[in-house]
């Protein structure tokens, strides 16, 4: 309302009049129009109006004076009839009858609607004039310096010797003890298999044992015999020559019999399934009845002998980063809980769906709390290298590609640059390609700038 007042004030009074006289000839033609229908419908008082029109002429002008010098300055103190050079009049001039009272009860209601229109006019025409102002930005000259990038994964902890223990033979699963996260010891029974077809074999290597050994004794009492025989001269080479084959042949029957019935032996005791070191079971297979092949997992024992940390990154980083680097590793939900590791082992081969490598840190000392299976962060340094960075409130976009303005120290004007950014992070952005070092540039109000736009830094004089 303040703007409106001032605006209006500035308005010459020749414009309030123009405008104003433009309503009253409006208004006066609806006057003459709305009389002369008013004569057709009533032939019959044409002589009535015609008198009233007549006399009506000269107080009908002096209306439409007093109106003008309503719009021009509302407080008329005296006027002259254009018909009546002699007639002053002093005050406001009021009309006589009530229709001319209705009419200057609406020029009243026109001057006031139109009056905060023509304000704001003459305000849009003298800001359109205005010069334009500079900017207020804020800005920042770019340098290099020296920095090495801290990396950060997120991983988990895995044992160094993990093994899938299984049985080496089939069949029917009898018993499963092994639960997920129990600790073993070195020769704990984790499971078991129907056990009869194998002592069955047992008893049969048994018994044929045995009658090797049968064969065997009377194989050799026959030699004897045919030994003592032929010092006395009593029987022949040949037969003696046929004891000794006998007595060989018998032999080699309790060997193979005795083979056998070590064989039988381990069969038996393949269906018994034994932690062969001290673990953790982290997976178990089938459960009790099931039919197992030889081979098929039946727990996966994580064995004591240390613990890793397994990252999967990317091979841009693999190539850039240190030969032999120092990573802390640190627990997710405790970083209190760390331990330093080395680079155990690099994966030959990428993973076919994320497309990274994975790497096994080896831990020095892990504490107690990094259980297997715990999320962990592997931080790492990098050699330091010179970079250029800007805050990340400078970075903008055109044609799809990243940008920032740069400030023309001499003119004062911006124009914009696409860059190459390396890398980023919420408060800083690593460019690569597009910066200098001295250049200046805009860091905040970049969304409100358009190329050539005059700026001025933020505390500034304009």
């Amino acid at each position: 309302m303040v703007a409106a007042e001032s605006c209006s004030a500035r308005l010459s009074s020749a414009d309030v009049a123009l405008e104003s006289e433009a309503v009253l000839h409006s208004c006066f033609a609806g006057q003459r129009d709305s009389t002369l229908r008013g004569r057709q419908r009533h032939p019959t008082r044409r002589s009535r109006h015609t008198r009233g029109t007549l006399t009506q002429g000269r107080g009908n002008q002096q209306e439409r004076s007093v109106y003008l010098l309503i719009a021009k300055g509302l407080r008329p103190t005296e006027s002259t009839y254009p018909d009546r050079s002699a007639a002053p009049i002093t005050g406001l001039a009021m009309p006589s009858r009530s229709g001319s009272a209705k009419l200057y009860r609406l020029l009243m209601t026109a001057l006031v609607a139109i009056a905060p229109a023509l304000s704001l006019a003459a305000c849009q025409r003298e800001t359109d004039t205005a010069a334009p102002t500079a900017r207020p930005v804020r800005t920042t000259t770019v340098e290099k310096r020296e920095a090495g990038e801290a990396l950060t994964f997120t991983g988990r902890i895995e044992a160094e010797d993990e093994v899938s223990v299984a049985f080496r033979i089939s069949g029917r699963l009898l018993e499963n003890s092994g639960k997920l996260g129990d600790r073993v010891e070195a020769g704990q029974i984790m499971a078991r298999l129907e056990p009869q077809n194998e002592l069955n074999t047992l008893r049969q290597a048994q018994a044929g044992l045995a009658a090797a050994q049968g064969q065997l004794t009377q194989a050799r009492n026959h030699f004897e015999r045919q030994e003592t025989l032929l010092a006395q001269g009593w029987t022949t080479r040949a037969n003696f020559d046929v004891a000794t084959q006998g007595q060989q042949t018998a032999q080699s029957q309790v060997d193979a019999a005795e083979a056998q019935l070590r064989t039988a032996h381990d069969l038996v005791s393949f269906t018994e399934l034994k932690a062969d070191a001290p673990g953790t079971i982290t997976a178990t297979g089938p459960g009790a009845g099931e039919v197992v092949q030889a081979g098929q997992m039946i727990a996966r024992l994580a064995r004591k002998d240390g613990r890793d940390a397994v990252f999967d990154v990317p091979a841009q980083l693999l190539r850039s980063a240190p030969s032999n680097p120092q990573i802390t590793v640190s627990l997710t939900d405790d970083p209190a809980v760390t331990a330093p590791g080395r680079i155990r082992e690099v994966a030959a081969q990428a993973n076919p769906v994320t497309r990274t490598f994975e790497v096994k840190v080896g831990l020095t000392d892990p504490p107690p709390a990094m259980r297997l299976g715990a999320t962990v962060v592997g931080r790492m340094q990098t050699d330091a290298v010179p970079i250029i960075d800007i805050p990340a409130t400078a970075l903008t976009k055109i044609n799809q590609r990243p940008a920032v303005w740069i400030v023309d120290p001499s003119t004062k004007t911006v124009s914009i640059r696409n860059v190459d950014v390396l890398r980023f992070d919420q408060a800083r952005v690593v460019v690569s390609q597009g910066l200098d070092t001295g250049e200046v540039v805009v860091t905040a109000g970049v969304q409100a700038l358009h190329p050539g736009q005059k700026i001025r830094l933020l505390g500034s004089e304009p």
